[in-house]
């Protein structure tokens, strides 16, 4: 079996048809149908076949479910045009009016907002956890309880859920079980490996790492992911083309990028920890992270994430110095998302703020000195210089 960086650049290479050693992109929205009707028929009724429609497929997204499945180690997988269609769709796929779902209290904002939200007013039950607490989950379960949903490391606070754990408690009370992969990406976790039924990203973030798209992905067995896929035709929410291919480039160059932010940010986090404008920092790299003996069972790198809290006398004063050392930085970009070539901060209560009440911001973790990094692939001397200059500017 070849390794992980030939698998990125070749696998799914059947679904180029053409001679060009580049996958093209397959910018149309309809194909010519064979004058067999039976064949017609067929390629209406097949799940994601390539070259039907758009919304049913795409030979570019064909490719890239193909490699990501194989890195998530399940049978098949499906793309979508954002992370929050791929979170939705999956979610929506398993649930329905008078289901009960288990999640955490730390989530992605968007999920927050589906979960709350959303699913609240389609009469979808949701507790809502600590991840850290393993009894948390088997307390929280009902008999209605159809779907545990997790999120590891999770985003912004990076708390670590157990895998293993949710996997077995599923199986053990027939539950389906689901892992947000975005932040740790394939090349550092594999939920699969656990146990986890249904593996998703945002595909916006590491799979694609440029900036430069949107897309989201749901992994699982082949069963599910036609289920997802008929969902998805009625959702309406087919990746483009155009983001198709610019995955399937990225895609290439995963493990590479990947394998450097991690060494950056662990260098990263480590020269933070000992700084002593830092409160604290949390990054899954560090032994002082509360849940160390858990991540070295399940995780293969530490990812770019981390987070650190800024000191101060109070908590207008952290405020007052993160907002600081926003405005000082200089590579570091005061920009959403996460996961690209370039590095990223982000204040998590100023950004979602408005999706949060304060007691809501208090249980995931939100505080006003907390700051957001994603480590890119820079010279990380050059990433230390930066937040050194702009911490020793803070008053």
């Amino acid at each position: 079996m070849a390794k992980l960086e030939t698998t990125l650049i070749h696998r799914g290479d059947h679904f180029n048809t053409t001679n060009a050693v580049v996958s093209p992109i397959y910018q149309t929205s309809t194909y010519l149908a064979d004058a067999d009707l039976s064949s017609y028929i067929h390629a209406a009724a097949s799940p994601k076949y390539p070259e039907f429609y758009h919304r049913h497929g795409n030979p570019t997204s064909s490719q890239v479910a193909e490699i990501i499945a194989g890195l998530e180690k399940t049978e098949d997988a499906l793309v979508l045009a954002t992370g929050m269609a791929a979170i939705s769709t999956a979610i929506l796929a398993i649930v329905q009016q008078g289901d009960h779902i288990v999640a955490q209290q730390a989530h992605y904002s968007g999920t927050t907002l589906f979960l709350k939200e959303f699913l609240s007013q389609y009469g979808v039950q949701i507790t809502h956890i600590d991840q850290t607490d393993n009894s948390a989950f088997v307390d929280a379960i009902q008999p209605n309880t159809k779907l545990i949903y997790v999120e590891t490391p999770s985003n912004p606070n990076l708390d670590v859920t157990d895998l293993a754990f949710v996997a077995t408690l599923g199986r053990e009370r027939g539950i389906w079980t689901m892992a947000d992969n975005t932040f740790a990406s394939p090349i550092n976790q594999t939920p699969a490996d656990f146990g986890i039924d249904v593996i998703i990203h945002s595909a916006t973030k590491y799979l694609g790492g440029h900036s430069d798209l949107t897309a989201g992905v749901v992994c699982g067995t082949k069963e599910y992911i036609e289920r997802v896929w008929r969902r998805s035709l009625v959702l309406g929410c087919s990746l483009s083309p155009f983001d198709s291919w610019l995955l399937l480039r990225g895609l290439k160059t995963l493990a590479l990028r990947v394998r450097q932010i991690n060494t950056n940010a662990l260098a990263l986090a480590q020269w933070l920890e000992s700084h002593p404008l830092i409160e604290k920092v949390a990054y899954a790299g560090l032994p002082s992270h509360p849940q160390w003996t858990l991540i070295q069972k399940q995780m293969r790198g530490f990812t770019g994430m981390l987070c650190v809290e800024i000191k101060g006398k109070d908590g207008n004063e952290a405020y007052h110095r993160a907002q600081q050392l926003l405005n000082n930085l200089k590579i570091f970009t005061n920009a959403a998302s996460l996961g690209g070539v370039e590095s990223l901060i982000v204040h998590p209560a100023s950004m979602w703020g408005s999706h949060h009440t304060e007691e809501q911001k208090k249980l995931s973790g939100l505080s006003g000195g907390m700051l957001r990094l994603s480590v890119g692939i820079e010279h990380v001397d050059d990433l230390i210089a930066d937040v050194e200059q702009a911490l020793a500017q803070l008053t």
